[in-house]
């Protein structure tokens, strides 16, 4: 046997090592970074899930013929901004994810409005469409948290698979990079102010 033969085995078997190594953290971090777009898709359908509730919401309010009509119009409008602001999957940016959530905390501030001002009005508090539509949107809320939660776990995975070294070094050549975790609302670690009025 050669003796220049050895180090060519060697050679080959390392950068074969080394070939299939790279393939198969592209190939993880390609699974979950798909992982974590789903998860922001289902992010999205939630919150159209939502939008499509507060429409029947706000039709059965309005047969109520003297209910505030500056408040409607404010639910209308931040429903309006919220549908308008849409985030691709493949775009997901910090400022686009900031933005998103301002549209978001828009309408559900709106909406609380709205349920608030329903508590003056017994006969609208008694009709069962609305009864019904309040409840689903009580769970499409909950429906909205979990699928916020699993959207940052996803990126979490993916992120941390991205991050760690030697897996970082490789990140950057193939272009990967981190994900925007959904973040709460800017104040929501307060605890809000409750005023009863008698």
């Amino acid at each position: 046997m050669k003796k220049w033969l050895i180090p060519v085995i060697i050679i080959g078997v390392i950068a074969v090592a080394i070939y299939s190594w790279a393939v198969g953290f592209n190939n993880t971090a390609v699974e979950y970074e798909a992982d974590a777009k789903t998860a922001w898709a289902d992010v999205e359908s939630s919150y159209q899930r939502r939008n499509d509730l507060i429409g029947n919401l706000v039709k059965t309010v309005q047969g109520a013929a003297d209910f505030e009509r500056t408040t409607l119009r404010e639910v209308i409008e931040a429903r309006a901004k919220a549908t308008s602001t849409t985030i691709d999957a493949s775009n997901l940016t910090p400022e686009n994810m900031a933005q998103f959530q301002q549209a978001q905390s828009g309408l559900s501030g709106a909406l609380s409005k709205l349920l608030v001002s329903v508590e003056r009005y017994p006969d609208l508090k008694a009709n069962q469409n609305f009864l019904e539509l309040q409840s689903q949107l009580e769970g499409t809320e909950n429906r909205i948290n979990v699928a916020r939660d699993r959207y940052n776990e996803s990126v979490n995975i993916y992120d941390k698979h991205i991050s760690k070294f030697p897996g970082s070094f490789l990140a950057g050549i193939f272009g990967f990079e981190d994900m925007p975790r959904y973040k709460a609302d800017p104040g929501s670690e307060n605890a809000p102010d409750v005023d009863f009025e008698f």
